[in-house]
């Protein structure tokens, strides 16, 4: 096909986003040559890799220049660079014995070299790859018949054998005159049937197939080098994923060749139904990441990252079933950091590093210990299994680590291989090294192998790590205030292909989707208004329990809404207001399906209902009958809801904010849901045609709680157990005033008392060793500690902690005294529990009464009060240039004085 070059000496002029676009594509395909003006010049080639990283690329320094000794070659080649190109005047001058033939290329101008054929003779087994400078007219159409013999008689010296490495000589034509000539297509498909590439260079290269500038399409050229003996004329092409495993076997087209070259994502043609754009129905997308040809041009592979469940319609991973072993226990422990069962040891693993820690160690020492072949085998898998455990724990895949080998397989400078003095066993054990030993040793031992049952919880303490603000660094204060990070580009990538997917078909996509993630089966996605009163029957208790907590969040939420009209008059004559009006029309989000969450229902239905908004929708996964719960549809009715559609997750999202068949479009959409309803509501809220707005980023429940010596310790460990127990990434946190150590003693062992007699155990105990306890000398350093951390719940469990709210400033809602448990508020006292999380509190409130308001002003000025502000507007419109607004007020003030 063609080799790219870009000169990096222009760099400025290489920054838009045009030119991004053609880098990426052109990293589909193969290796681009980075041009430079010498060695010197390398820095040249990191800052051109941090604004466009590329996986594979050459060297080219393009000016002439004396070598000293080859330092900066080999440092180039450490660095990755996968083939250095040195000119022919330089080759022979120089020892490059110690560099690999893989790694060099030789260029070489056709007129200038008097005797080219002695000198491939004498390089043959040495260099893998040649450049030929040719000189051609600019107006010839194609190449000459004597040159491209010319080129295949060099082409056959240069391939007597193959490269030591394996594969053969690569050679690359350079045409002088390749920017002016607009036959490149036709000359790309000659030098193909000879096995010869073009270099060509970025300037001359486009992905628009109706550019009419003479440039060369980078998809045609791909396309006009293959070649098929199909009558349908279509191309084999295999799917593998980034390790190169097979997913499947499908066709591509020309057409579809572009469109993927253009897109980067997996385009494939379907014999069927056309061009296929794999992942548009199912969400399963692909993200394209190299495009490679056979060694006879016939078939393709496509190196992709798959998305959504698997390749295959069968919801297996690949067409040939799901994988094993590695990739096998790979997606298993993905799969278990998303969501884990109840007691899963590996979740454990994930939420205790230090326990993580301590495996790898023991199972490292094991193998070291095993002699037999199946002793290796058996620890070797063990040690597998917690290192790709901690790699994923930290975002790393099988992937990274193959690419990272790649790296280190470049590298010509060797590692001495030397073992680190801790853990050379030749070397003399000094004190130090023994004391390191035997804390690993003590650490070991303290680790069971078992999976953990919730008996076994039971028997193990659950405790909080502690810290002393008196003894901690900056950096270590830091890094408390900060919560886990959220990837969440994978989980978005996920769920636009099923909003899409809604968007496009409106209910189908919706009863689709349901049967898929809920397994139900729906003849309609909602339920509309006046509800059945069978489908909203409650036992008595229930009944007056939502009654009562209806009541409460009403009161307080009713006297949040100012009604009154704000009118001010600025200045003689000139009057302005400010006034309150519903938003129209709001979706209300309610996890459900087995939950049951009237809570939920009731803290975004009520401000909804007392803000006035004309249409209340609520959404809620169905239950495995296909019916909302009785008490999310029993708030449903109370709060004058429209209709309740039967779907969770990013679909539901999805039909609320762009509307189906059935569902009312809405204005903006309130409430919690897990890391995919999160995802597609700011999906929906960042894209201008949904038009719709949420209430609030959200993250991982969390509870700060300040205690002093006055504390009641059972209170304390109930109120951090209520919020740990929401999740396995909760984060609860103890800020204990100048604690005793009894004191603090009494709240740790009522934490481990009361969490392992909880029906939540297996949860609290994976979320209450990652949160924390930090002592701290004075009330004020708790205060500011709390500020800094602006958790999503705050209780105030202190000797008249009522005299503290006003220093609380950063808090989604604070609990004030002993008898103020966070759970009065999750329910029925009457403030809302729809907070901002993950300190966010900085910026946000709760949900209330002014979520469902916007606010419009409005002025009116007299004839005196414009007489008078005149002059002022006119001004300023005069300063900024803005002449119309000039002359609308100019035109008036005329008038005014006659």
């Amino acid at each position: 096909m063609f080799l790219p070059t870009i000169d990096l000496s222009e760099q400025e002029k290489l920054s838009n986003a045009h030119f991004s676009d053609l880098v990426q594509s052109l990293n589909l395909l193969g290796d681009i040559i980075l041009n430079i003006p010498t060695l010197a010049d390398s820095s040249l080639i990191k800052k051109f890799l941090e604004t466009h990283p590329i996986d594979s690329y050459w060297v080219n320094p393009i000016k002439e220049q004396e070598f000293t000794d080859n330092d900066s070659i080999i440092h180039l080649l450490d660095q990755g660079t996968e083939k250095i190109v040195i000119s022919s005047s330089k080759i022979l001058s120089l020892n490059f014995d110690h560099i690999p033939a893989d790694r060099l290329a030789v260029s070489i101008n056709l007129d200038q070299s008097k005797d080219i054929e002695e000198l491939i003779k004498k390089l043959t087994g040495s260099v893998s790859a040649y450049l030929i400078t040719l000189s051609i007219n600019s107006s010839t159409e194609s190449l000459s018949e004597d040159l491209i013999q010319n080129l295949i008689n060099l082409t056959k010296l240069s391939r007597k054998g193959l490269l030591p490495s394996g594969g053969q000589t690569k050679i690359g034509i350079i045409l002088s005159d390749t920017d002016n000539h607009n036959s490149s297509i036709e000359i790309i498909q000659q030098l193909s049937e000879i096995s010869v590439d073009l270099v060509a260079n970025i300037r001359s290269l486009t992905l628009d197939p109706t550019d009419d500038k003479g440039l060369i399409n980078i998809s045609e050229s791909l396309i006009c080098t293959l070649n098929t003996d199909r009558s349908d004329g279509l191309f084999t092409t295999l799917v593998a994923d980034e390790r190169g495993e097979a997913l499947g076997i499908v066709y591509s087209s020309a057409e579809s060749i572009r469109e993927a070259l253009k897109t980067r994502t997996g385009v494939y043609q379907s014999r069927k139904r056309g061009l296929w754009r794999k992942g548009a129905t199912s969400g399963a997308v692909q993200k394209l990441n190299k495009v490679q040809v056979d060694c006879d041009g016939d078939s393709l592979r496509f190196i992709v990252k798959q998305y959504g469940p698997g390749f295959c319609h069968l919801n297996t991973r690949t067409c040939f079933g799901n994988g094993k072993g590695l990739t096998a226990l790979e997606q298993t422990l993905q799969s278990r950091k998303e969501s884990a069962p109840p007691g899963s040891y590996t979740a454990k693993l994930f939420q205790s590093p230090d326990l993580l820690h301590s495996k790898i160690m023991e199972e490292a020492d094991e193998l070291c210990s095993a002699k037999t072949k199946d002793e290796i085998a058996w620890e070797a898998a063990d040690l597998i299994y917690f290192t790709l455990a901690k790699c994923i724990s930290n975002g790393v895949s099988l992937a990274d680590i193959e690419l990272h080998l790649d790296k280190r397989s470049k590298k010509i400078t060797r590692r001495p291989g030397n073992a680190k003095p801790k853990w050379d066993v030749n070397a003399t054990n000094t004190d130090e090294t023994l004391t390191l030993q035997n804390d690993e040793n003590k650490q070991q031992e303290s680790q069971t192998k078992p999976v953990p049952t919730s008996s076994s919880i039971k028997n193990e303490t659950i405790k909080m790590q502690k810290f002393n603000l008196s003894e901690i660094s900056v950096t270590q204060r830091t890094s408390l205030l900060q919560r886990p990070i959220i990837k969440s580009d994978d989980i978005i990538a996920r769920v636009r292909p099923i909003m899409d997917d809604v968007r496009k078909n409106g209910d189908a996509a919706l009863i689709k989707l349901t049967e898929k993630f809920d397994g139900v089966k729906l003849e309609s996605p909602v339920i509309s208004a006046p509800f059945s009163p069978e489908a909203m029957a409650l036992d008595e208790s229930t009944r007056l329990a939502i009654d009562r907590a209806y009541d409460n969040i009403y009161k307080f939420h009713d006297a949040q809404y100012d009604r009154s009209t704000l009118v001010v008059e600025t200045m003689p004559g000139v009057v302005c207001s400010r006034f309150s009006r519903p938003i129209e029309r709001v979706g209300l989000y309610v996890p459900g399906g087995t939950a049951i969450l009237p809570s939920t229902a009731l803290m975004l239905g009520i401000p909804a209902k007392v803000a006035g908004c004309k249409q209340i929708v609520f959404a809620s996964p169905p239950r495995k009958d296909g019916t909302v719960v009785p008490e999310i549809l029993y708030v449903a009715h109370k709060v004058g809801a429209s209709k309740v559609v039967l779907a969770g997750g990013s679909q539901a999202v999805a039909a609320l904010a762009y509307g189906t068949e059935s569902v009312p479009k809405v204005d903006k959409i309130c409430g919690p849901g897990n890391q995919y309803v999160t995802a597609a509501k700011m999906v929906a809220q960042n894209d201008s045609s949904a038009l719709t707005s949420i209430d609030m980023p959200a993250g991982p429940s969390e509870l700060l709680v300040i205690a002093d010596n006055t504390s009641n310790p059972a209170y304390v460990a109930s109120d951090l157990l209520s919020q740990a127990e929401h999740g396995v990434d909760s984060q609860v946190v103890l800020v204990a005033v100048s604690l005793t150590h009894e004191h603090l003693a009494k709240i740790e062992h009522e934490i481990h008392v009361q969490a392992s007699v909880l029906p939540r155990v297996n949860i609290v105990s994976q979320s209450i060793p990652k949160s924390f306890i930090l002592q701290v000398n004075t009330l004020e350093d708790a205060v500011k500690f709390s500020n800094d951390y602006a958790p999503e719940h705050l209780i105030l469990h202190l000797d008249k902690a009522e005299d503290l709210l006003e220093k609380i400033e950063n808090a989604g809602s604070v609990f004030v005294g002993s008898y103020s448990p966070e759970s009065c508020g999750d329910y029925a006292s009457g403030t809302n529990h729809t907070l901002p999380t993950y300190g966010y509190a900085r910026i946000y409130s709760g949900v209330n009464t002014l979520t469902f308001l916007k606010h419009i002003t409005s002025q009116q000025l007299t004839k005196e009060g414009l007489h008078k502000l005149g002059t002022t507007v006119m001004r300023l419109a005069e300063i900024e240039e803005l002449e119309a607004h000039r002359n609308a007020v100019q035109i008036r003030i005329k008038d005014i004085e006659g």
